[in-house]
């Protein structure tokens, strides 16, 4: 066995010599980042090798600088028989508090619309259970299940072990007179929980949207169809990859499989545990649960191997699961026998938090006017269509629009830079950030913004060139590289200058080109322009601090009127939320998946060719941009 040292915390650990010192920081509990899903490719998981002496391959990704230094990527580096001390940089931090949705957090706002009767997953029946008597030959089970069957229907009841064992104490607690939890709409109805007496409050749900960055999880009444709290926080995963294909790398390994299902469940399970004390409940209280994410996290999640999603012909394990599953089996902190209804997919890159979000939309109501539904994250995913048809696709937008690929990236967090103001004259740069503290770093649509106000002023060209001729003290100039500083080093808050270099504007313009020429491509599908919609739905977090004219500027978005713009937040989340209260809504999302056409860019012919013209601010047709000067 080798012993492994990690510095600064000091923390050791013993494997075996060819094992790997990604796997051996993972043993001693110490965190590495590994953006790539541990390809390799980033360089972002190099340790310095302080002592000893371990086998590295593979540092393309590592300047020879660093390589001379003594660091090696420690996705790539191997133990050898020899003991080693390993230096490894500070920690992903991922402590910063996601930045609220002032929406989505609204305690005690109404899911369904006035008039329609809540319809949950689980529902409280209230019964008077007749006494046992001697000659009827009855048990309590025999009893409690004819007395569900009067107040429910006919039909068949089933009572799983757990339930089973709290029935005889609770029929004589309180003289008959108890409170049943059922899942109704499965087949059979299956009871949740037996409590003795009248009705406690609730019960109660909730919504969970999985996303690749950010777990929302939102506390639901089930009786009253009431949010009461929604709590957010990073996706412990990101430690493992940045996006769903790295982390489609990182889980070829069955225990880093279960790595990532647990990360991902303790992220869910925390988060629950905050929403529930927040309103004096235990996490038993919860008797259902709806979860929507991309088809990735969902085979995440559940423990199901992702890599034939990103394997042609790109076929997942499931769509949507079909028969019932509990809170005990996938693993959530709850009533181990409530619910868990997964939003069903409709492709390997259009998941279940696609068919959630259309919840929100005309779309779903059997709207006809033509309408396109964009959620931008990791990926863009898309859907167009009117009441006649529904295609969607979806397209790899990089990280840029969360703040990644940028030297001096973050995400949508408090200190993060959201809007930048450029003077038109002396090119500098004026910044506000969420949470109006010092700038941290800039997220996606800050840099949607910065990269419009230096093209409308003439600091940028478009092709992304930052401008050589004119000078300015923000833009410095190295041979044949140019960037920007944002902010000198007085004026953040880590005392060191935000600098954006032209190559994290070029990430930002091929994001920007993925997502445009999608929409582009799928009009050209059904022979339309962009003229002929009537709503352009914007779902996911990152809409939220999107100025559209700054969007439209650089040609993210199509010049059309503001109006017909329409921002829905978290999407995923409220749709959720609706599947666990109304039946309808459950019915509505499977139907929408059953219509939805999947529509795969990489084998559509001219793909690339709108690709291509869209790598430029803001497109190489002007034409399309008549107002952008």
């Amino acid at each position: 066995m080798t012993t492994v040292r990690f510095q600064p915390t000091g923390k050791t650990c013993e494997l075996p010599a060819g094992a790997e010192l990604l796997d051996a920081a993972r043993a001693a509990g110490v965190e590495i980042e590994t953006p790539c899903g541990g390809r390799g490719a980033c360089g972002q998981c190099a340790v310095r090798i302080v002592a000893g002496r371990v086998d590295a391959a593979n540092l393309a990704a590592l300047s020879a600088t660093a390589i001379a230094a003594g660091y090696a990527p420690a996705c790539q580096a191997r133990l050898t028989a020899e003991a080693v001390t390993v230096e490894v940089p500070a920690p992903l931090d991922l402590s910063a508090e996601v930045a609220a949705d002032p929406a989505a957090d609204a305690a005690g706002r109404a899911l369904l619309p006035d008039g329609e009767p809540p319809s949950p997953l689980v529902r409280a029946v209230h019964l008077r259970v007749p006494p046992p008597q001697p000659e009827d030959g009855l048990a309590d089970l025999d009893r409690l299940t004819r007395a569900l069957q009067a107040e429910l229907g006919p039909g068949e009841i089933v009572c799983p072990l757990p339930a089973l064992r709290t029935v005889a104490g609770a029929l004589r607690a309180c003289d008959g007179e108890a409170t049943v939890a059922v899942a109704v709409e499965e087949t059979p109805r299956r009871i949740v929980a037996v409590e003795a007496g009248s009705p406690a409050p609730g019960p109660f749900g909730v919504a969970v949207d999985v996303g690749t960055t950010t777990i929302a999880v939102q506390l639901i009444d089930l009786r009253r169809a009431a949010a009461l709290a929604t709590v957010s926080d990073y996706n412990a995963q990101i430690a493992c990859g940045a996006d769903v294909i790295s982390r489609i790398n990182y889980a070829q390994r069955a225990d880093r499989l279960e790595e990532l299902r647990g990360r991902a469940l303790e992220t869910i399970n925390r988060l629950i545990a905050r929403a529930a004390a927040g309103r004096g409940l235990a996490p038993e209280a919860i008797r259902a649960a709806a979860v929507s994410g991309n088809t990735t996290m969902t085979h995440l999640l559940l423990g199901l191997p992702p890599e034939h999603i990103r394997l042609a012909p790109y076929t997942p394990t499931v769509m949507a699961p079909g028969g019932p599953l509990d809170a005990a089996a996938v693993g959530l902190a709850i009533h181990p026998l409530a619910p868990v209804r997964l939003s069903p997919a409709v492709g390997s890159y259009v998941g279940g938090d696609i068919t959630a979000g259309l919840l929100c939309t005309d779309l779903a109501r059997g709207g006809a006017d033509l309408s396109l539904f964009l959620d931008i994250g990791t990926n863009g995913e898309l859907v167009l269509g009117d009441r006649h048809f529904l295609m969607g696709c979806a397209c790899s937008a990089g990280p840029a629009f969360e703040g990644g690929g940028i030297g001096c990236g973050m995400r949508a967090a408090p200190g993060a830079i959201e809007r930048v103001e450029v003077d038109p004259a002396a090119g500098g740069a004026r910044v506000w950030t969420i949470g109006s503290g010092r700038p941290k770093g800039i997220c996606g649509s800050g840099m949607i913004s910065l990269l419009a106000g230096l093209f409308r002023t003439g600091w940028l060209d478009p092709a992304g060139k930052l401008a050589r001729g004119r000078p300015s003290p923000a833009i410095r100039v190295d041979n044949r590289s140019a960037s920007y500083v944002l902010a000198v080093a007085d004026e953040t808050a880590a005392g060191r200058e935000l600098v954006i270099s032209e190559t994290d504007i070029e990430n930002t313009i091929r994001a920007k080109a993925a997502i445009y020429s999608a929409f582009s491509l799928m009009l050209r599908q059904v022979d339309l322009t962009f003229g002929a919609l009537t709503k352009f739905y914007i779902a996911g977090g990152f809409g939220r601090y999107l100025d559209f004219d700054d969007a439209r500027t650089i040609g993210l978005l199509p010049e059309l009127p503001r109006e017909r713009f329409v921002y829905l937040g978290n999407a995923s989340l409220a749709g959720s939320a609706l599947a666990l209260v109304s039946g309808d809504a459950r019915r509505r999302q499977l139907a929408l998946a059953r219509r939805l056409t999947y529509l795969d860019l990489s084998i559509v012919p001219g793909y690339m060719e709108e690709y291509t013209a869209a790598l430029f601010l803001p497109h190489t047709d002007r034409e399309r941009f008549p107002r952008v000067s």
